[in-house]
């Protein structure tokens, strides 16, 4: 299993040194005062990774003595926690709560892993191997971004993501925008949507950028003119039949 680490976005690597580096270049604006997550031991080389850069909170399944020695000598103000990262580990998380005028919304905690069996090629082009490990990964990204999700990746690092906007084509500018900012490459990545495409304008806007697959519940209306978008710009589209979108 790949080394994984999260900072604004996550990025997976061979070792937790190569994760992390991969994750901090996916934003490096964001890191400074946040939060960082490793679901593999924290070695020097993920230490290397922070430095210069204040971490508020750094969470793993464990730390190598001599990363833990750094940790404490060069960043005083970060909590360390040793959290595992085996889910079925901990205890169950099967509802989620949101405070609301007079009381609490209870809903079901979206505990669903993608099965690539499940998957429904809609597109005249299917996915090639590579297009569908990075959609596996990006699809697993949006299930944690929030309102109008647009992730762009590739299979082992998130490119660009837009959320909270109000529209879908929004999400998908600002994810090609912030992108180019950092100066990783659009071309050649996937794009996952948290929810369907109303229209096709949010398709057009990750084609023009160069992505080259898309994953998405589908269910929308007009499915039948976004899948046709994505013929016209030659990309392969699966749908999932799962909605991630939420607040």
């Amino acid at each position: 299993m790949s080394s994984l680490a999260r900072t604004s976005f996550p990025a997976l690597g061979t070792t937790a040194g190569v994760a992390m580096a991969r994750a901090k270049a996916c934003d490096p604006v964001s890191i400074y005062g946040g939060i960082v997550g490793v679901n593999r031991v924290v070695d020097m080389a993920v230490v290397r990774e922070l430095a210069g850069i204040f971490v508020e909170i750094l969470f793993a399944p464990g730390f190598a003595r001599d990363a833990l020695e750094e940790l404490a000598r060069t960043k005083k103000k970060c909590r360390v926690f040793e959290v595992s990262c085996d889910r079925h580990a901990l205890p169950p998380r099967l509802r989620e709560y949101r405070s609301v005028l007079g009381g609490l919304l209870a809903q079901s905690s979206d505990q669903a892993d993608l099965d690539p069996a499940s998957l429904k090629v809609v597109s005249k082009r299917a996915p090639t191997e590579a297009e569908l490990r990075a959609l596996r990964f990006a699809w697993r990204v949006g299930k944690h971004a929030k309102s109008n999700a647009i992730v762009l990746s590739t299979a082992e690092q998130v490119v660009g993501v837009g959320a909270g906007q109000m529209n879908r084509v929004d999400s998908a500018r600002l994810a090609v925008m912030r992108a180019r900012e950092v100066g990783l490459a659009t071309e050649g990545s996937v794009c996952a949507s948290d929810a369907f495409f109303p229209f096709r304008d949010g398709l057009d806007v990750v084609a023009r950028a160069g992505a080259t697959a898309v994953i998405q519940p589908g269910g929308s209306l007009r499915d039948d003119d976004v899948v046709a978008a994505a013929d016209e710009h030659g990309m392969a589209m699966v749908f999932t039949g799962v909605r991630h979108f939420r607040h």
